[in-house]
């Protein structure tokens, strides 16, 4: 049974997702939601996206790290050091969770099953992007618009 890949990412109008290895916004409602979404789940970032975490590893999630340095290990974390090794230690039948960053998100993207954007209107400054998404390759499952006191996002579930 083949692991269920979801990605899970909140992207600005161009495209921006951080900067020097930082979120580019604080969107409460949105850190709700990732956490009520990845709890109890796999999740598989890359090392920096790791390194960015105020808490590492996650709690209640089975981290999966990917590295390309060999034989590197970080407690607490599983370690894979190819995408393809990554997707051997994903949960089979279970989804998974890829949480980052940028080159990540761009070899696991042709790869998902599921898409749970938020996204931000606004453009932001950056130095990590999302890759195009091709929305005729996706179903819409959810929409919801939503707003804070400094941002305007909207929630979008999409299945292949």
């Amino acid at each position: 049974m083949k692991p269920i890949i979801s990605i899970i990412v909140a992207i600005a109008e161009n495209n921006a997702i951080g900067l020097e290895n930082q979120l580019l916004w604080h969107i409460p409602e949105d850190l709700k939601r990732f956490k009520k979404l990845t709890t109890g789940h796999t999740i598989v970032m890359g090392k920096r996206t790791f390194e960015s975490l105020p808490i590492r590893p996650l709690p209640n999630r089975r981290s999966v790290v990917i590295t390309d340095i060999a034989g590197e290990q970080i407690p607490g974390c599983v370690m894979a050091y190819s995408i393809d090794e990554a997707i051997e230690k994903m949960e089979p039948g279970q989804e998974n969770f890829i949480i980052g960053g940028g080159s990540v998100y761009r070899q696991f993207l042709p790869l998902a099953d599921k898409l749970y954007l938020t996204m931000v209107k606004k453009s932001y400054q950056a130095d990590t992007f999302f890759p195009e998404i091709n929305f005729s390759e996706w179903k819409k499952v959810e929409e919801i618009d939503s707003q804070d006191d400094n941002h305007n996002f909207t929630f979008i579930d999409l299945e292949r």
